[in-house]
């Protein structure tokens, strides 16, 4: 308690700039929690599913269950439904509607980074203008005679080192954030054009197989 107190004290004296700064800091921590429950939530993957999907020759309904169990707010229970409803047609319609779908998905995983990007770029920005005007204060404080209020000016540079340290803070923490997010959203992607792959090659299959007089569920 006396340390968040202290903490609180020290913010006083960051000046104006603390208040945009905290601000950066509390979208950037709301924005951060929505992508983790979007992830948490949305795009979960269970381990039968994959394996599934990476079985040679799978059965659709088999597929059409696991989904259903999944969601259909699932992101990937939405690219798979795309090529399952478009199975019965040629691979490079299914391969088109499912880019179309994964486009889509991307737009959805790619909300809202942009503000972690600009907290990582205008929070040292702001810091710095603290800076500068904490440093002005305190020259405003050294008269033509000397030093005219020593206690103001070690307020000024007091103000100056916090609007600083709070900013590359924050834009620190925005950083790690922005970057695991975009390094999670290639990662999704990349899996789902991998698993994308897979069903369109078990669609083949499937046409060669009913070519060649078999049936396929």
């Amino acid at each position: 308690m006396f340390d968040i107190q202290e903490t609180l004290q020290a913010l006083k004296f960051g000046g104006a700039m603390v208040y945009p700064l905290l601000a950066l800091a509390i979208l950037a921590l709301v924005i951060t929690i929505d992508k983790l429950f979007v992830y948490w939530r949305f795009v979960r993957l269970p381990r039968p599913l994959l394996e599934l999907v990476e079985t040679y020759g799978f059965a659709w309904t088999e597929l059409e269950r696991q989904l259903a169990e999944l969601g259909p707010s699932n992101y990937f229970t939405r690219f798979f439904r795309v090529i399952m409803e478009n199975r019965s047609k040629p691979a490079w319609w299914v391969e088109s509607r499912s880019g179309d779908e994964a486009q889509v998905i991307e737009k959805a995983l790619n909300r809202g980074l942009w503000v972690l990007e600009t907290v990582v770029t205008a929070a040292p920005l702001l810091g710095l203008l603290g800076t500068i005007t904490g440093m002005m204060h305190s020259f405003q404080l050294i008269g033509g005679n000397g030093l005219v209020d020593p206690t103001g000016v070690t307020g000024g540079v007091a103000q100056a080192l916090i609007a600083t340290a709070l900013g590359l803070f924050i834009a620190i923490i925005a950083l790690f954030a922005f970057n695991f997010f975009s390094r999670r959203q290639s990662q999704v992607l990349d899996e789902m054009e991998r698993l994308g792959t897979r069903l369109v090659d078990n669609i083949r299959l499937g046409e060669h197989e009913r070519g060649n007089g078999h049936e396929t569920t």
